[in-house]
């Protein structure tokens, strides 16, 4: 009885992890992909500082990996990307901080050349440059058999790990996951740390995800492009360009949640963008001080983001659409 009760509670769990699944590739339902090109990345990555990691950390005969260097991940995201190597780390700085504000803050671009091939990074943030916090990840990639080295994994089972999307896609991290984090100003992110996942399932070179799994990606990948290859990281929320609301200048949207319509008060004019969470702009219109009605019902059930641009200043608010 006791062994068929173990059984039983082996499938359960199973079943529950078997379901369990994250964000899907870019450009399908639910995918939380940012495009490069977005609306709502304000900056890029300025200076950047490169760790190299081995081509095959099991073979170190084989040297370290080459391609690119410190000025490859600065600027946009273009395709020309520095490769860390087996465990390598990139540490990017920006001209303005990051802040913790409505929706992702920050997407990291890797270079895949599809949605399968993927090559993944941790991601840790620190306010000083000093002490770093890691963003919690999750792989459930199988652990039994080595993904090879032009293996493939499935987008839903990673989530918090850079390169989670292909090329031109970002992955996007957003700060208030770590807003209980100690020594870490969520309202001013300096430095962002890449570090790459080492992918094999041998205990000896092995990395591990938040729950202690081991993250099984493409290994070995001994080449002087391998690893993890750093395109870009591009900012959504700068310290110094989304600003609280004050008694100076009272912005009001209700009902929120809301269903087909919204009102909007302003006590200035300007205009509202109304996008999507993966950066598309679905509607926008011009408003004057005063009260606005605002037509919802072309819009899916979802998050948006309302983005508010004043003479001087842009605002953001996170709408919800039931």
């Amino acid at each position: 009885m006791k062994n068929k009760l173990t059984l039983v509670i082996f499938f359960l769990i199973s079943s529950v992890y078997a379901k369990a699944q994250y964000a899907p590739a870019a450009g399908q339902p639910g995918s939380t992909a940012v495009y490069k090109d977005s609306s709502i990345i304000v900056a890029w990555a300025n200076q950047a500082t490169i760790t190299r990691g081995w081509q095959n950390i099991a073979n170190q005969s084989l040297g370290k990996v080459t391609i690119g260097d410190a000025n490859s991940p600065v600027g946009a995201a273009d395709n020309n990307v520095v490769s860390l190597g087996d465990g390598g780390s990139a540490i990017l700085q920006f001209a303005k901080p990051i802040m913790n504000g409505t929706g992702p803050d920050f997407a990291v671009f890797e270079n895949a050349f599809d949605d399968y091939f993927l090559e993944l990074a941790f991601v840790e943030v620190s306010s000083d440059g000093q002490r770093y916090v890691r963003f919690p990840a999750h792989s459930l990639t199988q652990t039994i058999t080595q993904v090879g080295g032009f293996g493939q994994l499935q987008t839903v089972k990673i989530n918090n790990l850079a390169g989670k999307y292909k090329g031109g896609y970002g992955t996007p991290f957003d700060l208030e996951e770590l807003k209980d984090s100690t020594g870490l100003d969520i309202m001013h992110i300096t430095h962002i740390r890449i570090i790459d996942v080492v992918g094999s399932i041998d205990d000896a070179y092995a990395t591990r995800d938040t729950a202690n799994n081991k993250i099984n990606d493409p290994f070995p990948t001994p080449f002087p492009s391998g690893g993890f290859d750093l395109d870009a990281i591009a900012v959504m929320n700068l310290a110094t360009d989304i600003h609280n609301l004050s008694s100076n200048n009272q912005i009001a949207i209700y009902p929120n949640p809301t269903e087909n319509s919204l009102t909007f008060q302003c006590d200035e004019s300007g205009f509202v963008e109304i996008i999507s969470i993966n950066g598309q702009i679905l509607l926008s219109h011009r408003f004057t001080k005063g009260k606005t009605i605002l037509n919802l019902s072309s819009l899916a059930k979802g998050v948006y983001l309302f983005r508010i641009n004043l003479s001087d200043r842009i605002l953001i608010r996170r709408v919800l659409k039931n």
